[in-house]
Formats: structure tokens, C-alpha cells, sequence
């Protein structure tokens, strides 16, 4: 490696946000002497810059006070059971887009399964509580 330093139209490794790997990238731009942003040599997508070293722990992680999510099923019932209490999931209508739907109905959805409507949000949406959390769908009014 040369002495000089490194400057705009280097060629310097990154993780490449479209690739998803370590490729050879252009340097687009700097601040001072940290680089910013590049461009990917391999499909040409410019994005900032990432260090090869980074890894994809960052996005996996919590936000401070949060739990894991066994710990807090473990802890007692969730929303989605408790306002499922006394329903009967066989009389949840079937999901649709072009379909209305009423706070507090139940919603058999092909994804997220049994859901009980919230709230009806206008011009054209819906709120649902499913067992894996609230989804905001389309509908009709």
C-alpha cells in the first residue's frame, strides 16, 4: 500500500447495500478524511459507506427497555389472547381488500392468521391485532 492517502475515485473495499457482500468500490465522496460514500463496482449502486468489518448485528438489536419476545409471552397473556377471550375464531370473516370491515370483528387473515379489527381508519384503511402485533391492511369503507 502506497503513503498517500486516500481520496475521491479510489478504489476501496465496502459492504455493498445492494450485493449484500464485500466488493470492490469507487469513493464518491469524503468528509475530511473519512469516506461517505461509494459506489459499487460490481452493479454500480451508489449508497453510503459501510466497513467491510461491519456486521448485521446493528440491526438486530433491541431498543433499550425492550424484551426479548419469550420473556414477555412467558410473562402472561398478550393483548391478541385477551381480546380473543369468548370469541369464536370460526366465525372470523375472511380477509379481502376490497371488503369493509367493523371495529372489534374478527378478521381470518391468509398470513397472520385470526386478527380482531381495532380500528377502521378512513379512506382506506384498517387496523388489526393479530398474535404477532397490530397491522395496518387495506380495505374498503
Amino acid at each position: 500500500m502506497s503513503g498517500r492517502p486516500i481520496s475521491a475515485g479510489d478504489i476501496i473495499e465496502a459492504r455493498c447495500t445492494k450485493c449484500r457482500a464485500v466488493f470492490n468500490h469507487t469513493i464518491v465522496a469524503m468528509v475530511g478524511t473519512r469516506v461517505v460514500r461509494v459506489q459499487c463496482n460490481t452493479c454500480g449502486g451508489q449508497h453510503n459507506y459501510h466497513s467491510p468489518q461491519e456486521e448485521k448485528k446493528t440491526a438486530t438489536r433491541r431498543p433499550a427497555g425492550e424484551k426479548p419476545r419469550r420473556a414477555s409471552a412467558a410473562a402472561g397473556p398478550s393483548e391478541w389472547e385477551h381480546a380473543m377471550e369468548g370469541r369464536d375464531p370460526a366465525s372470523a370473516a375472511s380477509y379481502a381488500m376490497d371488503a369493509s370491515f367493523r371495529v372489534d370483528a374478527l378478521v381470518n387473515h391468509p398470513k397472520f392468521g385470526i386478527g380482531i379489527v381495532t380500528a377502521v381508519i378512513k379512506p382506506n384503511k384498517v387496523e388489526i391485532l393479530f398474535r404477532d402485533g397490530k397491522k395496518l391492511l387495506r380495505c374498503s369503507l
